[in-house]
């Protein structure tokens, strides 16, 4: 994986990007704002998700009044395939998954993003 400057909610940050196609990883990003390294693999897994259902034009149905979560659209349940994701929190695991997967580690400054 080939680790790039990035950006992320308007701060810069890094990423990996897979190299080859048996890369087991789509993607990892780091997010500053958390101090998450979020892993995302090629393992597909099913989901529920509360999506906004949609009228007879493809926009989101409003309601009258709003639900308890504050919107004011209707929702469904609906099962989506997703990528799985890993959440890393301590920084010497993402030191150690950066060594094994960043093929220009050692050349990429990417502790300047981890603060």
């Amino acid at each position: 994986m080939l680790l790039v400057k990035s950006s992320w909610n308007d701060g810069e940050t890094f990423r990996l990007l897979p190299l080859s196609e048996d890369c087991p990883y789509v993607e990892c990003i780091y997010d500053p704002t958390t101090k998450v390294f979020v892993v995302i693999s090629r393992i597909v897994k099913t989901t529920l998700h509360m999506l906004p259902k949609l009228d007879d034009n493809g926009d989101p149905a409003p309601l009258k009044t709003a639900r308890k979560n504050g919107r004011m659209v209707k929702e469904e349940r609906r099962q989506i395939e997703t990528f799985q994701e890993y959440y890393v929190e301590d920084l010497d695991a993402i030191d150690a998954i950066i060594d094994v997967f960043a093929t220009n580690n050692s050349t990429f400054d990417y502790k300047k993003f981890i603060k």
